[in-house]
């Protein structure tokens, strides 16, 4: 019997029925299959732009760059408040002035490069009021004593602002090496004296 002579064989109520079963079988199936398609994946657009959004490690880049190292200075004498200060590359003699709280009455900052810049490690000396700079011997009378660097003793040396133990010795090396001093910016030869520790020393060295 073919298909057709059995379905005119069925009752209605049979090909109703059929006719459910085939439909909900057709259902059923293009359910299944919608559900197997791969599904879009969502990506978060940010709040203005509209494009997705990038999360970023701290640190990831090398743009920042390393600050540059801080500058120790020691302020002393005449001035308000003194003390070691740090400052930044570029700073000049004055900014450590101002940083201690500017000068005390009477202050002689002639004797001083205002405009010279700081280098690490210094001591800029702010003279008082009637004060030999550097301080002389007790009872010294006023005015400024300046240090010959030919002749002065490795504690003479230490006297003059930004020098040590260890570059008042390498001043007495090199003069014993090289002989005297012709001028005083000669000392920028020495180990351990730059251009601005040079600034420093000129108002209060001799030869």
């Amino acid at each position: 019997m073919s298909v057709r002579e059995r379905l005119d064989s069925l009752s209605r109520g049979e090909l109703t029925g059929l006719i459910a079963i085939v439909v909900a079988t057709l259902l059923g199936a293009g359910v299944w299959y919608t559900r197997s398609l791969p599904r879009p994946v969502d990506i978060a657009v940010g709040a203005e732009g509209g494009s997705p959004v990038v999360s970023q490690v701290a640190g990831a880049t090398g743009t920042s760059s390393a600050s540059s190292a801080p500058i120790i200075v020691d302020v002393a004498g005449w001035v308000r408040r003194p003390g070691v200060y740090e400052f930044a590359a570029g700073d000049r003699v004055i900014d450590a002035v101002h940083r201690a709280g500017g000068p005390r009455k009477g202050a002689d900052l002639t004797a001083l490069n205002l405009a010279a810049p700081l280098a690490d490690g210094t001591q800029i000396l702010i003279p008082r009021p009637g004060a030999t700079v550097p301080v002389g011997g007790p009872g010294s009378s006023g005015g400024t004593t300046l240090i010959n660097i030919n002749s002065a003793s490795e504690t003479e040396l230490e006297e003059l602002p930004g020098v040590g133990p260890v570059t008042a010795a390498a001043i007495i090396e090199y003069r014993t090496q090289n002989g005297p001093f012709t001028t005083v910016d000669d000392l920028v030869d020495v180990s351990g004296i730059g251009p601005a520790t040079l600034e420093q020393i000129r108002p209060f060295a001799t030869v």
